[in-house]
């Protein structure tokens, strides 16, 4: 079974190795247990998952590494749960760590050297790598060797050493920040756009079985309409449902039970939350609909901006609740309808 050995970076010490066991064992926490654990397991992205199918199925009749790949897209559709399929079905093991743990040269290229032919590394918010470590990546990733440089001055001589090949794997919410060197050397680049509530509703039901729960079409129809197209949200929100129903009614999750539960959680409908509707209801009330700058708007909802980037505006942009400006974020006309704020624009009381 495929090993995975997870690296942290440390204020003191060069980057540490733990090594743990991959698979849904308890011990692994909940979350492990839910994640899909092959291709065709894999439910939603469904021209990813071909395209993958079809890179994997050539690279293990040559015999040879998957060539280096980069997911980008918002938080939780499933980026390092397929960095893990990949390696489960290349039958390789995954060294995973983020850009912000690699500080310094010395993390990355003690890492690299310690891989094993066929291996992957999985780098999490790979666009947060600082430059004196991506540039060590380039030759890594190209010509499988980095670079040693001793000595100073007309003494300074260039040392190569030869890596094994290995596969590099990307995960980014920010593509937009990563260097075209970097990016270029990716062999395959792919989007993770949100599901749709089919997709979601499957990714729901299949969570349920595996937690024992019991629950009907309509409720999971339910959970996966308020889940903001993210499979990571409609688990956290199947869970809370779960618990309801286990205490208040000890019986099958339905449509009216879900209804209930979410409510009682502060989501609503389309699945905002109360983070959702102060976002909106400051752009439409406080700014009179916008434009207002990103570090205003957060300053008042008093959220730090990478959150409102990140983790907000994803889902509120794919919906047309909120639209970004060259003079900041605008309140969007399905907002406006949702906020009930029709006939202040009207009254004049918005732009």
């Amino acid at each position: 079974m495929p090993r995975e050995r997870i690296i942290k970076g440390d204020d003191q010490e060069p980057a540490a190795e733990v090594e743990v066991k991959q698979g849904p064992e308890p011990e692994e926490g909940l979350i492990w247990s839910l994640r899909p654990r092959t291709l065709d397991e894999y439910v939603g992205q469904t021209l990813v998952v071909e395209s993958l199918s079809i890179a994997i199925d050539a690279a293990r009749e040559r015999k040879e590494p998957l060539e280096h790949v980069l997911f980008h897209g918002p938080p939780g559709l499933g980026k390092t749960t397929l960095a893990h399929i990949i390696s489960r079905e290349m039958g390789a093991e995954i060294v995973h760590t983020s850009g912000p743990a690699l500080e310094k040269p010395l993390d990355i290229v003690g890492i690299l050297s310690n891989l094993n032919e066929g291996e992957a590394l999985f780098i999490d918010e790979i666009h947060r790598l600082p430059h004196t470590v991506e540039e060590y990546l380039y030759s890594a990733m190209e010509d499988f060797q980095v670079d040693f440089v001793y000595g100073k001055g007309a003494f300074a001589r260039t040392l190569p050493f030869q890596l094994k090949r290995f596969t590099l794997i990307g995960a980014t919410t920010r593509a937009g920040l990563l260097t075209p060197p970097l990016r270029d050397r990716f062999g395959m680049i792919y989007h993770l756009d949100f599901y749709s509530t089919e997709e979601l509703t499957k990714v729901v039901s299949r969570s349920a079985e595996i937690l024992n729960v019991d629950i009907d079409q309509e409720g999971a129809q339910e959970i996966a309409s308020r889940s903001r197209g993210t499979p990571r949200v409609a688990n956290r929100l199947l869970r809370r449902v779960r618990d309801y129903a286990q205490v208040k009614t000890r019986g099958t999750i339905t449509k009216d039970v879900a209804n209930t539960a979410l409510t009682r959680e502060g989501v609503d409908e389309l699945g905002l939350d109360r983070l959702d509707r102060l976002y909106l209801s400051t752009i439409a009330e406080n700014y009179r609909g916008g434009p207002v700058g990103i570090d205003a708007l957060a300053a008042t909802v008093n959220e730090e901006v990478q959150t409102l980037v990140d983790v907000v505006e994803p889902f509120l942009l794919k919906m047309g609740f909120v639209l970004r400006t060259p003079g900041g974020r605008k309140i969007g006309e399905a907002a406006m309808s949702k906020l009930g704020l029709l006939d202040l624009r009207e009254q004049g009381r918005l732009l």
